[in-house]
């Protein structure tokens, strides 16, 4: 891969850490990058997969205190995740490059929507802890809905996060903190399983793959700092418009 499409796979991977640290959606930055640089979509979103498993698990690391007291919980979810997103990978191999091209603006499109919805979620979840005891479903009863959404993980990812905490938060009564340190931990057990999936099908772009997870780990580290100076809805904007943008010149490239 020449010297040119590594930079800007770096920075473009240097971008979405920053992004993820503060508003989420780093896929939609670095997913275009892979495929301009020319990688086939399929693979693309392969390596961009394995890529981002380094971000996941500091995510993961850095909210370990609020997972403390839902062992319980992660015993129901953590094997649920793992068999979605492998089951999310088979699907993806199995697609074909051609269909999954031809998937890809609106797979983008619906990431682009799911991370609309993300504040209007999050605020919906702040009212709903107030209220406590919503729901009267068995906290076990999230392993399915979290399953499925663990397929889509797999498949391409972009706005797990969202679906995931959605779940959550209709059927487990918790607060928004402890949710969402449960949601990192399945995010990052669905990346893994998917990513030691992958590397067993011969479709990673490793030199891609390990100068993108150097600049997700600067990127994260760098928007740790910039919270709190940055406005992550503003942030969150400039994605959606990335987002929309990117899946219209797929869709007109055909």
């Amino acid at each position: 891969m020449p010297l040119l499409d590594l930079l800007w796979l770096t920075l473009a991977a240097v971008a979405a850490g920053l992004v993820n640290a503060l508003a989420g959606g780093g896929t939609l930055i670095t997913f275009p990058v892979l495929t301009a640089v020319g990688v086939p979509s399929v693979a693309a979103s392969i390596t961009n997969t394995v890529a981002l498993c380094p971000g996941y698990f500091g995510a993961t690391l850095a909210q370990r205190a609020d997972l403390k007291g839902q062992e319980k919980r992660l015993r129901w979810l953590v094997p649920a995740s793992i068999v979605g997103g492998v089951l999310g990978g088979v699907l993806l191999l199995n697609t074909g490059e051609k269909l999954f091209k031809a998937l890809v603006p609106f797979l983008i499109l619906l990431a682009s929507g799911l991370m609309a919805v993300q504040d209007p979620l999050r605020a919906w979840l702040l009212r709903r802890a107030k209220e406590r005891g919503a729901t009267h479903l068995p906290e076990s009863g999230a392993a399915l809905p979290v399953a499925l959404a663990a397929v889509y993980g797999g498949y391409f990812g972009a706005g797990l996060s969202v679906i995931v905490l959605a779940t959550l938060g209709l059927i487990l009564d918790d607060n928004l903190t402890r949710l969402n340190a449960l949601k990192q931990a399945i995010s990052l057990s669905v990346n893994v399983a998917a990513a030691i999936f992958f590397l067993f099908t011969g479709q990673v772009v490793w030199i891609a793959a390990a100068v993108m997870a150097v600049g997700a780990l600067v990127g994260g580290a760098l928007g740790g700092k910039l919270a709190g100076r940055i406005k992550p809805q503003t942030l969150r904007l400039v994605v959606i418009a990335i987002g929309v943008v990117v899946a219209v010149i797929y869709l007109v490239r055909g």
